[in-house]
């Protein structure tokens, strides 16, 4: 075979062979994803279903929005009659199955709004997840007093 016919066999190869690999985020569906609006500079609650329909587990990082300034994922707990937050690096979301962002339990924590958000608002946020690939959502805000999506 003439290198000039190998060459582009072999790139072709190789780009079909990085291509079968889908990213965390190519697998991840997004349902019932709701802010809690807090009044004044209190920082937002966000809660999500996030369902993992690939074979491979995937784990949630982070995440980003330009209408806050921080995002930070972090999990409430209780015990004692104590209730506890506390920053956490990633929520794993099994292989076929789901990982929920809940009131009482993980959340993302948005700080510093860039503009007040108002009930009824779509907030976009950019989810990251552990192999660096990323998915935007829109995110209604919901009042102080909501309790699920």
């Amino acid at each position: 075979m003439s290198r000039r016919i190998a060459l582009p066999l072999l790139v072709a190869g190789l780009l079909m062979a990085t291509g079968a690999h889908a990213t965390e985020a190519e697998h991840i569906r997004i349902t019932g994803a709701w802010i809690r609006v807090l009044p004044g500079d209190l920082p937002a609650g966000a809660y999500v279903t996030l369902e993992n329909t690939g074979d491979q587990a995937a784990s949630l990082r982070g995440a980003h929005s330009a209408s806050y300034g921080e995002a930070m994922l972090h999990q409430s707990s209780g015990a004692g009659g104590v209730n506890r937050m506390a920053m956490v690096d990633e929520l794993a979301i099994p292989a076929h199955s789901k990982a929920e962002l809940s009131p009482g339990g993980y959340h993302l924590m948005l700080m510093k709004a860039a503009a007040p958000v108002k009930v009824g608002d779509n907030v976009k946020v950019t989810l990251s997840f552990g192999d660096g690939s990323t998915l935007d959502a829109d995110f209604i805000a919901r009042p102080a007093n909501a309790t699920g999506g």
